[in-house]
């Protein structure tokens, strides 16, 4: 089985105007074939997220006609444009919407459904796209359509942003890329009022992101981010909202989207594997955007200087919005015209700076959440997920029922490279059910192949072991699979366990459900509302990789050792004291581990050979 969404890394669309120019073809053949006598672009089968659709591509047709002057289009941009001015302009209050802050303004709107009532719950991001697709059309105009018309778009695109700054409240879904969304269509619509009103838009639209959303981020794993529906990120919508970052900072030259931008492109790169894979969310925990991500992707990835565009995307959605039949949908065509204006060009090889919440090399590497455990392992193409053990959900040492992941004090990081390798060490003190404490030295090295993981805590009661993780996805190509299959050697005996079957409280990696689907079902509202990560939090137990302890270790420890990667040879490392530390010696290193104490500052000692 196949994961839906996560298909081919974005870098891997090619992004040369040739190739744009034969989007751009398509998208006209299409709309020319499609359009109604009526002016209407709408995809037949649309019925929600419609209110900005017709629109999107009558925006699209106008940047087409700038590149090709095809003769056919000017007639069809002013049709399709009075379509949606004349059909698509709601001002009457839509009946149940909830966030007015002011009723009976007659300011003008897009629906989420046509239907009065229907759903109104989306119209305030689809007001968004709405005027971004206005502003997009505005920006082509000249030459395209005539005076008036381009007059009553523009005091509709004003008009719709007043209702989403005035009328209603700003950003009620707490969507972080709605907000940032609104923040950009108010800077490109400022650059076509007249001086002082579109300095004053300006002023209104930076204040509006400094206090509305800058002020309001979220912080996790060491990074400030734009909430995104109750969390920090959402692997869906946040490289959307990295998009609209790269947006804003092209359009109105302001630092500070820069600044932010960078900061969540460097989280996401930290927090993407190797082969692009991420999963977690408080929306779409598995769902990957696709053409909406390139923008922001291509443009931070050469301002942090990281190949940011392995992140897989929907290839279903590589170039535009589409419906089942494959045919072009208007949603979210504005950031399809961006990724066509914008030159920049795609930054292909790794950073080479450690990250201290990533450990990456070669085809290898690690995630780490806040707390430093390990939230995706990769090695050999195989993609491991924090197995669960009664309701404790990690990597580590578990004894008694009882994980030892979760940190009670600082958690102190080492890098270290040496001899072609790579190596993080982890010092993390834990409290166990007896109240006392320890200290989890968690060593993992990489020799860019396979990834070495050696975990060493003081002594443990009753008969404990490792908890190594839940192998859930391998690479398949240019696709993601599901799989239950682990490729890894313990030290000592190493067991794949699964829980019961049938219970929704149980994750068993072998039967078809999806992390995604399993997440929903344990969410607390239905799926599209809900937060499946705060559903997976209640998964009590998962399919789960658990290595017993390695023989050989000090008296005064317990030592775990796991090899992750390819081949089955026999993996026998050897422990001895050097000191008040432990060397460990595999067949492909030799490392020593420093006392938990550390160094005069407490940080961890790490030294490492080939």
């Amino acid at each position: 089985m196949h994961l839906p969404h996560q298909r081919g890394p974005l870098h891997d669309l090619p992004d040369t105007p040739e190739a744009y120019d034969a989007v751009l073809a398509d998208v006209t053949e299409q709309a020319l074939a499609r359009m109604t006598p009526e002016g209407n672009l709408e995809h037949p089968d649309c019925v929600d997220d419609i209110g900005d659709t017709s629109l999107g591509i009558t925006a699209l047709l106008a940047l087409s006609w700038q590149r090709g002057k095809d003769p056919r289009l000017p007639e069809a941009v002013r049709r399709s444009l009075a379509f949606h001015l004349d059909e698509r302009v709601y001002t009457e209050d839509n009946p149940g919407y909830p966030n007015l802050r002011v009723r009976d303004s007659g300011l003008p709107y897009a629906r989420y459904t046509l239907a009065a009532g229907a759903h109104p719950i989306g119209d305030w991001p689809s007001t968004v796209w709405a005027l971004l697709q206005a502003v997009n059309v505005l920006d082509a105009a000249d030459g395209l359509v005539d005076d008036e018309q381009r007059a009553r778009l523009l005091d509709v695109a004003h008009g719709y942003w007043r209702w989403l700054t005035e009328a209603t409240f700003f950003n009620p879904q707490e969507a972080g890329n709605q907000a940032i969304g609104c923040i950009v269509g108010g800077l490109m619509l400022a650059r076509h009022l007249p001086s002082p009103d579109g300095e004053s838009l300006r002023r209104q639209a930076i204040q509006l992101y400094e206090d509305k959303i800058r002020a309001h981020r979220v912080r996790d794993r060491g990074a400030l981010l734009p909430p995104e529906h109750g969390g920090a990120y959402d692997n869906n919508y946040g490289p959307i909202s990295l998009s609209f970052l790269a947006q804003a900072h092209r359009v109105s030259g302001e630092e500070i989207f820069a600044e932010d931008g960078d900061a969540l492109a460097r989280y996401l790169d930290a927090r993407l594997t190797n082969g692009g894979f991420d999963n977690g969310g408080p929306r779409y925990s598995e769902q990957h955007s696709a053409f909406e991500s390139v923008l922001g992707l291509r443009y931070f990835s050469a301002r942090v200087g990281s190949d940011l565009g392995r992140y897989r995307g929907d290839s279903r959605w590589a170039r535009h919005a589409c419906k089942a039949d494959g045919g072009v949908d208007g949603h979210f065509a504005w950031m399809l015209v961006w990724q066509i204006q914008d030159p920049t060009r795609w930054h292909r090889t790794p950073s080479t700076t450690p990250a201290r919440h990533q450990l990456r090399a070669g085809t290898v590497s690690v995630a780490f959440d806040s707390r430093l455990t390990p939230s995706l392992v990769e090695a050999a193409g195989t993609y491991y997920l924090p197995a669960a053990v009664g309701r404790q959900h990690g990597f580590g040492p578990v004894t008694d029922g009882f994980l030892m992941c979760r940190p009670m004090g600082e958690v102190r990081v080492r890098d270290g490279r040496a001899d072609g390798l790579t190596a993080k060490l982890v010092t993390k003190p834990v409290v166990g059910r007896d109240h006392v404490l320890r200290h989890v030295r968690s060593l993992y090295v990489t020799d860019g192949t396979s990834l070495w993981t050696t975990v060493a805590v003081e002594r443990l009661p009753g008969t404990p072991y490792l908890l190594a993780g839940l192998p859930y996805a391998t690479d398949d190509g240019d696709r993601v699979r599901r799989t239950a299959e682990p490729r890894a050697t313990a030290a000592a005996d190493l067991r794949l366990t699964h829980p019961a079957p049938d219970d929704p409280h149980h994750f068993d990696a072998r039967t078809d459900l999806t992390q995604e689907q399993a997440a929903f079902a344990l969410a607390a509202d239905p799926r599209g509302y809900g937060n499946p990560d705060e559903g997976w939090s209640h998964l009590l137990t998962s399919t789960a990789l658990e290595a017993e302890p390695a023989p050989g270790a000090p008296e005064d420890l317990h030592v775990f050792a796991v090899r992750y990667g390819p081949g089955g040879d026999a993996f026998t490392p050897a422990f001895e004291r050097a000191g008040t530390g432990l060397r460990i010696r595999t067949e492909a290193f030799t490392a020593v581990i420093g006392d938990t104490a550390g160094d005069a500052a407490g940080e961890p000692e790490l030294t490492l050979s080939a």
